[in-house]
């Protein structure tokens, strides 16, 4: 169930506790790629997720509208990027949890699509756990996929693979070469196994990691697949799991 699309009564009949949250950014990925890619394509695997965790168990899942501003001010050179303090950030979503819970949704997953908030998610999700009644934990969808030879990169072949499945319309097919002409091979300028940039706009031209052109709308979805399939093998967990932590000694 779709809060954004159900009324209060809907919301009120939905028989289960398991939620998910999708999180995003709205920032640049280069020159082809549209700003919301991030909170895209997360809201889609949230809601995708849900769907087969519900066709193999019968238990609904609560779908949160996504939360589309996150900790990007690494790419703040970059018109239309917006961007929030991580204090902010980790408050707003935490406390959108606890809503959640209040309602007794309280085994929330937080589906996230993009880096800058990976770190944070982990940190707030964990003190919603231990002294809230909820149970919260975060899903970063990139990270639970394995594609062959592909690197994440930044508005490179990964990404911009999904969106093509996703979003073509949103994809600027003329402008793929532009953006792997300017785009960096990697995220930053290493030493001795430090990054010494902290905004992307230090080592990519155009905003862009990987030669998006790598990529292709097939890739786009066997991608997507996979991490729809992972995000709902984490739901069936986490609705089976009792977390049966002894009492503090």
């Amino acid at each position: 169930m779709h809060l954004a699309e159900a009324t209060w009564t809907d919301a009120a009949d939905v028989d289960t506790d398991l939620a998910v949250l999708p999180v995003g950014s709205t920032e640049q990925h280069g020159p082809h790629a549209p700003l919301g890619t991030d909170f895209l394509t997360a809201d889609a695997i949230a809601g995708a997720g849900a769907d087969e965790h519900e066709s193999r168990t019968d238990q609904p899942v609560v779908v949160a509208p996504p939360i589309t501003i996150g900790i990007a001010e690494e790419h703040r050179q970059f018109t239309g990027t917006l961007w929030v303090s991580e204090d902010t950030f980790r408050d707003y979503v935490r406390e959108t949890i606890e809503s959640l819970a209040s309602h007794g949704w309280h085994k929330i997953v937080v589906v996230n699509g993009h880096g800058g908030n990976t770190a944070a998610l982990r940190e707030l999700c964990g003190q919603v756990t231990r002294h809230t009644d909820a149970y919260a934990v975060s899903f970063t969808w990139f990270d639970a996929v394995d594609p062959d030879d592909i690197d994440m990169g930044h508005g490179g072949p990964l990404e911009t693979s999904v969106l093509q499945h996703l979003h073509p319309d949103l994809v600027d097919e003329d402008r793929l070469d532009e953006a792997g002409e300017g785009a960096a091979e990697g995220w930053g300028e290493f030493q001795s196994g430090t990054n010494l940039a902290y905004d992307s706009a230090e080592f990519s031209e155009n905003g862009a990691v990987g030669d998006p052109s790598d990529g292709s709308k097939a890739l786009g979805e066997t991608i997507f697949d996979e991490a729809v399939g992972a995000l709902a093998a984490l739901l069936d967990r986490v609705a089976a799991r009792d977390r049966g932590l002894p009492e503090h000694r």
